[in-house]
């Protein structure tokens, strides 16, 4: 579904909505009790997991709007996925994903565009081994959950979840069923934050020590836009204060730290600034008597927090979508041998690179290219950011096909994703201390740090 029923002030409530979705499902409620740290029991799925090998990944695609899109003109390309079921509330966005799929020389899917929960029946009816959704935010727990419970794995846009009870949910679920749950975060597998991880691995920084990352973006029109996200996206900065898009920018940090692997995120604290900037747009572009103009927001337009892990490293997350800027995700790895910082793209290494002089990673590209931008493909890629949405596709695919554990997993998109509701718990509480959930429940103490595979 691209486009949900609007969120408030415009329209029927997130607790509406997912109420609805509830009794679809047939489950009392979407979320954990409130309140309740930690759900009790063993895990019962394997850490890391894998499941059987996959000849051909048939593929159900809920919300086809933009980056939806993107992700259906990959997939189809890519050898042994094929997408048999879409899903949209719009018709003609099913449609075009729809023509997209028969240009390409598969069959046409099944279409799904009876209403906004139209998903739990391709859950039930379609024989498919992954369901992918590119919703909005409100919809990626309900989509995942219908999916695992019938037997499909599931992948998600980010954040994979809104709330520290929707972290828990997926957790249990794919546990409880033994599906992968993977939160398919673009940034991980961009071309530079891989240059990046593949130096720490080989030790040029160092013992990593600190890292910042953040989402730096004017969204200013898309808020307000009449289509796409400007129908949902902007109900967020009415009701919410926090950092809430994290995963950008502290994926990749939390590769090279790694973090599930080895280490852990312990706790946060967070703080927000004034809300300024979407009240200033819509006072220049509405007219007087817009209902735009009588929004009223809780977001800070900028908001940093920062996380201390487990084993003592410190990362830095900012988040700035509201003020007029350049795009940034600011994406710096700090060692105890040098450091790493993107925006512009500069390097440092003592002993290396000239005494108190930064460097441009041109030098360093051949040398630490990783060898998953070897790939031609990739290289070639032309739908979504240069590349790096294909590669997560691809992985994605690949690791399906052969029975291997997924890159990011279930842990993973519920450590990132809650950064977002516990940065909100700390600016509400004046910038208190939060701990962050263990989801691994220690078993981050034993798994190995992903490699540098191979295309």
């Amino acid at each position: 579904m691209a486009e949900p029923p609007p969120l408030p002030p415009d329209g029927l409530a997130r607790r509406d909505l997912l109420q609805a979705t509830a009794a679809a499902l047939g489950l009392a409620a979407l979320g954990c009790a409130p309140g309740r740290p930690e759900p009790p029991g063993p895990v019962q799925g394997r850490v890391p997991l894998r499941a059987p090998p996959i000849p051909t990944v048939r593929i159900g695609f809920v919300g086809v709007g933009g980056m939806g899109t993107v992700h259906v003109r990959n997939l189809v390309t890519i050898p042994g996925a094929r997408i048999t079921a879409v899903c949209d509330i719009v018709e003609a966005h099913a449609q075009r994903a729809a023509r997209i799929i028969a240009e390409a020389g598969h069959a046409a899917p099944a279409l799904y565009t009876r209403g906004p929960i139209d998903f739990v029946r391709l859950c039930e009816a379609e024989d498919l081994d992954l369901v992918f959704t590119a919703t909005p935010w409100e919809w990626h727990v309900p989509v995942c959950v219908a999916a695992m419970r019938n037997g499909k794995h599931a992948a998600t846009e980010v954040p994979a979840a809104v709330t520290l009870e929707e972290c828990w949910r997926l957790v249990e679920e794919a546990e409880r069923h033994a599906r992968h749950c993977v939160m398919m975060e673009n940034c991980n597998y961009d071309r530079m934050e891989l240059m990046v991880l593949h130096m720490v691995r080989r030790g040029v920084l160092g013992e990593v020590l600190h890292g910042e990352g953040g989402y730096l973006h004017d969204l200013r029109s898309i808020k307000f836009s009449a289509t796409g996200e400007g129908l949902w996206r902007r109900a967020h900065s009415v009701r919410r204060n926090g950092n809430l898009y994290p995963t950008h920018g502290l994926g990749p940090v939390a590769n090279c730290m790694d973090i599930n692997r080895g280490d852990r995120f312990d706790y946060l604290v967070s703080m927000s600034g004034p809300a300024r900037g979407l009240g200033d747009w819509a006072a220049t572009h509405f007219p007087s008597d817009a209902p735009q103009r009588r929004e009223r927001y809780a977001l800070g337009d900028v908001n940093y927090t920062l996380i201390r892990t487990v084993q003592g490293r410190t990362i830095v997350v900012g988040h700035d979508t509201n003020l007029p800027r350049p795009y940034s995700r600011i994406h710096l790895v700090q060692g105890t041998r040098g450091l790493v910082q993107g925006y512009p793209n500069r390097v440092y290494i003592e002993g290396r690179s000239p005494e108190h002089r930064w460097e441009t990673t041109e030098p360093y590209q051949a040398e630490f290219e990783h060898p998953l931008w070897r790939f031609d493909a990739a290289r070639r890629a032309s739908a979504g950011h240069g590349g790096m949405d294909f590669l997560e596709d691809w992985r994605l695919i690949k690791c399906l096909r052969e029975g291997l554990p997924t890159d990011m997993n279930v842990y993973d998109a519920a450590a990132l994703s809650v950064i977002a509701p516990l940065s909100e718990r700390s600016v509400a509480a004046r910038s208190r201390a939060f701990d962050v959930p263990d989801f691994t429940r220690g078993a981050w103490q034993t798994q190995r740090p992903w490699e540098i595979v191979e295309a």
